[in-house]
């Protein structure tokens, strides 16, 4: 799945990264049905608390909103992944999590600046 998603931000031309996209969200229906599974109906993969499962997918959170917002597109969404949408809410606002996620802008720049360094151009963000 991460490679997939991975290949929407670096995909050479259009259709490999509507394939990219699809992988994505095929995957992310199927978690979408473990989630239902692990939980129980619960708030979390582990129950009432954030266990290992939560931590696990929290880490791409992030990645994935970077790649929501830089390409346009709705990865998780109330259609096709809703009980994953309304965990990522509850994740992200945990009192654990929300201090220590990194800002969805700060990733995007970040991002920029590895991709420059990849491609052998400087951001201005790189200047600094």
């Amino acid at each position: 799945w991460f490679p997939s998603l991975k290949a929407i931000g670096t995909a050479e031309g259009e259709d490999t990264r509507k394939a990219a996209i699809r992988q994505v969200e095929k995957g992310l229906v199927l978690l979408e049905g473990a989630f239902g599974k692990c939980s129980k109906r619960k708030a979390f993969f582990g129950g009432d608390q954030i266990a290992y499962l939560d931590i696990a997918f929290g880490c791409f959170l992030c990645l994935l909103r970077v790649e929501e917002k830089v390409n346009g597109i709705k990865l998780l969404s109330e259609a096709k992944t809703p009980d994953l949408l309304k965990w990522a809410h509850r994740f992200c606002s945990n009192a654990v999590v929300k201090d220590v996620m990194p800002t969805i802008e700060s990733l995007i720049e970040s991002d920029e600046i590895i991709m420059g360094r990849m491609k052998g151009v400087a951001s201005p963000a790189s200047k600094l």
